[in-house]
């Protein structure tokens, strides 16, 4: 069956998970969209990144580039997801929101602190309301992996969402990029899923790595 181009963009896709997932994706085949509270910069990034892709990926401000696609990812700092969410809410009803923030608070980043001990993802779910699929998906996977296009990322994704169709879209999605991705549960397991990025940073300093992931195993 042949694969279905989408339409996405990505939220603070000027950063380096954004950038690297706007580059697998674009490789995949995906009509890609870089979104930046400054749109000169989004499309600066855009133009870098077409070029290394050889293909066209565009760059605007955070709610043109949410109005015209089918599918956004956000990919901002913690301290800055709500105020994203909030600003483009009204072009996101009926669609669906791809959400990898991780409650990181600087400067204690190799620590869980779980906003109020539930899930920052969850709590995006809860603003956004039914009209809106969230779903949880990349907390875990290094950006500098994404951005070498050559490199096999050795990892899996947990996927969490109240939608399980909307789920297993990104399961596909992350299939297209060449991550393998495994349903995770309701939307509230996602804070799994963001602790674990603590634990990850903790690894790669411990032991001087540059980007330590997970694999779910024995399954066949």
């Amino acid at each position: 069956m042949e694969q279905r181009r989408l339409r996405i963009a990505i939220l603070g896709g000027t950063g380096a998970q954004g950038s690297g997932l706007a580059l697998r994706l674009s490789a995949a085949g995906h009509e890609l969209t870089i979104g930046s509270r400054d749109a000169t910069r989004a499309g600066i990034t855009a133009a870098q990144l077409s070029a290394r892709v050889g293909k066209a990926i565009a760059g605007s401000d955070n709610r043109a580039a949410a109005a015209a696609a089918e599918i956004v990812i956000l990919t901002v700092p913690y301290a800055v997801q709500r105020a994203t969410v909030e600003n483009v809410l009204d072009v996101l009803q009926g669609k669906m929101l791809v959400d990898s923030t991780v409650p990181l608070v600087p400067p204690k980043v190799g620590m869980v602190q779980l906003p109020e001990g539930q899930s920052a993802v969850a709590a995006i779910q809860q603003l956004a309301g039914d009209a809106v699929r969230v779903v949880s998906a990349f907390q875990n996977v290094s950006a500098q992996h994404l951005n070498e296009l050559g490199h096999e990322v050795d990892c899996d994704v947990l996927v969490c969402g109240d939608d399980r169709v909307a789920c297993d879209t990104v399961i596909g999605l992350c299939a297209d990029i060449g991550l393998g991705a495994f349903y995770a549960g309701a939307i509230r397991n996602s804070a799994a899923a963001e602790a674990l990025t603590s634990v990850l940073i903790t690894i790669n300093r411990r032991y001087k790595v540059a980007g330590a992931g997970i694999r779910i195993t024995g399954l066949e």
